[in-house]
């Protein structure tokens, strides 16, 4: 997995827009809430990602994931090289946080969003 190939995943996703925050981290957003956040300045490319209850606490325990720093509470984890995970992987872990995202957006957001 590279970051090209991660961001087409994130960007197939509906809605999705990207951005670059705190200089040198792109973000996947819906509704502009982040859902995915990778760090493009480092390298292998690490990236943190909202997950369920469950996921999170499978991949917590997986060598090169952890909980993410200031984010574990709303149960986000981190890894430290996205090719850590398959492109299949990836798609089931990003479509769940953005669909977890998504939910949690205010009705009148999710309306506007809607064509």
């Amino acid at each position: 997995m590279n970051i090209e190939s991660f961001r087409e995943l994130c960007l197939a996703l509906p809605h999705t827009t990207e951005d670059i925050k705190w200089e040198h981290h792109l973000c996947f957003c819906v509704g502009e809430k982040m859902y995915c956040i990778t760090g493009l300045d480092e390298n292998p490319v690490t990236a943190s990602f909202k997950a369920d209850e469950e996921d999170f606490e499978i991949l917590t325990r997986r060598e090169g994931f952890k909980p993410a720093p200031y984010l574990a509470r709303y149960k986000w984890v981190w890894t430290r090289d996205i090719g850590l995970l398959s492109n299949k992987e990836w798609s089931y872990y990003l479509s769940k946080a953005h669909t977890l995202t998504y939910n949690k957006l205010p009705k009148k957001t999710r309306i506007q969003l809607e064509p």
